[in-house]
């Protein structure tokens, strides 16, 4: 069985990662760096917001169980797409909101679930929608953060309760 591909930067990677590993017919979860202009960017490099990478995480998932569509909603639903560069105390470009695209019947998609979101928000939705350039994978300790860091402070402070309102939203 062939599995797809999807790439979504909401804020910083590790929540995103725990909450999409939470998600019926997600298979794995990759944070990287999509679409920034250097070769190999690390951790530290990205976060001087001069590499033009996005923190993201690519989603591995079985579309005979979620389409990339669920996924659009729920990546619009776990984040807010309504502010430039930042989400809660993360800031700068690296935190932006992003689709990263495989192919047009991808931007189509994303694009279709960008224009619902923005009728229901007051405020404008920011995230950008863009074809794949590059991806490079996050360092190993960023893969899997929030399960194996759950006592960190960040994973306590901010990680935790995204992925218990995902939890409570998206549960049966």
């Amino acid at each position: 069985m062939a599995y797809k591909e999807a790439i979504f930067g909401g804020g910083c990677f590790w929540c995103l990662d725990a909450i999409f590993r939470r998600v019926d017919g997600v298979i794995d979860v990759i944070s990287g760096y999509a679409n920034g202009h250097t070769q190999n960017p690390t951790y530290k490099e990205v976060c001087t917001d001069t590499t033009g990478y996005a923190e993201v995480v690519k989603i591995i998932y079985d579309d005979t169980i979620i389409t990339y569509e669920d996924l659009v909603k729920i990546f619009f639903a776990i984040h807010d797409p309504t502010t430039l560069n930042r989400q809660g105390a993360d800031y700068g470009s690296q935190y932006r909101s992003i689709i990263v695209t495989m192919d047009d019947v991808q931007s189509k998609i994303a694009l279709k679930v960008k224009e619902k979101t923005q009728k229901s928000l007051a405020k404008k939705v920011v995230t950008v929608i863009e074809p794949l350039k590059s991806f490079y994978i996050a360092e190993d300790y960023h893969q899997n953060y929030y399960e194996n860091n759950p006592y960190q402070g960040y994973c306590q402070a901010v990680i935790a309760p995204k992925v218990q309102k995902f939890i409570d939203s998206f549960s049966n």
